[in-house]
């Protein structure tokens, strides 16, 4: 599609289009600016072939002995759109600070609805899992993280056991979970109806409903001006996990927006406290 004059401005001014263009729909100049000058990821591999479904794989880039922190990351779209190669931004930053990042494409709505693609995000984990290693990561310190509908499937495959399990995995073999402006506890309405079927399965989509104190650590990163998912989402899940005595780092982004988060890894300044807080939270797992 031609891009509007609006989005032209804006891709012209580095530091704003990933804020300004995210949700425009026209989601395709956004990413290729985005990711302009970032070399391919190191591998891409077909971890369900029948299923047409693969990840890219960034190598950490620096001297490690083999056993970098592992990130499994999964975007958002409203669980009807998105692609891998879009975030080649997002992998490399990962990269760059020492970390073996994965980006897994999942099924979206219509080719898959939910829990479908959940089930895609834990095996997409358990590729992971057996392979790491061959990457430069370590198994034993393997994190999930997602922006946004990403981040309701990272945090429900640290919550709901059922994911992992049919892969010969439990909440427990993960490090810890990173969800930025993710929905945790939200009304499926409108486009979402179909996404989620039948209303008896709905309340399985929320992850807050899963908590029992058996969950890894969780970090949620979310902006207090989230207008596409408030962010009392993250704010409930970090007080319920906190109840039944797990660990939650909540980071509040004043005044700032559902794709800030993204933009603290695709320009730091824009949102300089999200690379730091995701370091932290990955070195100490």
């Amino acid at each position: 599609m031609p891009t509007p004059p609006s989005i032209r401005k804006a891709l012209g001014t580095s530091v704003l289009a990933l804020g300004t263009v995210l949700t425009s729909g026209c989601e395709s100049a956004l990413f290729k600016f985005a990711n302009r000058g970032l070399d391919a990821p190191e591998a891409t591999v077909r971890y369900a072939p029948e299923l047409g479904l693969s990840l890219d794989v960034y190598r950490p880039v620096g001297p490690h002995p083999g056993n970098a922190p592992t990130v499994v990351f999964f975007y958002g779209g409203g669980w009807q759109r998105g692609k891998r190669e879009q975030y080649r931004f997002m992998g490399r930053r990962l990269a760059q600070n020492g970390i073996l990042a994965v980006v897994a494409d999942y099924r979206t709505y219509p080719q898959a609805g939910f829990p479908a693609f959940l089930d895609d995000a834990a095996r997409a984990v358990a590729w992971t899992r057996d392979n790491a290693a061959r990457h430069g990561g370590d198994a034993r310190r393997l994190f999930v993280a997602g922006h946004s509908a990403g981040a309701q499937i990272a945090a429900l495959l640290g919550a709901d056991p059922r994911y992992l399990a049919r892969h010969g995995m439990q909440p427990a073999d993960l490090a810890g979970v990173i969800g930025m402006s993710g929905p945790y506890d939200f009304v499926i309405s409108g486009q979402y109806v179909k996404v989620f079927g039948a209303p008896a399965q709905w309340p399985q989509a929320q992850a807050i409903n899963y908590v029992d104190g058996n969950e890894p650590p969780f970090l949620l990163i979310h902006g207090s001006g989230d207008r596409v998912v408030e962010a009392r989402d993250s704010q409930q899940m970090a007080a319920r996990l906190r109840r039944h005595g797990g660990e939650a780092e909540l980071l509040l982004l004043d005044d700032a927006g559902h794709s800030a988060p993204l933009l603290g890894l695709y320009q730091p300044t824009r949102s300089p406290t999200v690379l730091p807080a995701i370091l932290r939270f990955v070195r100490e797992g």
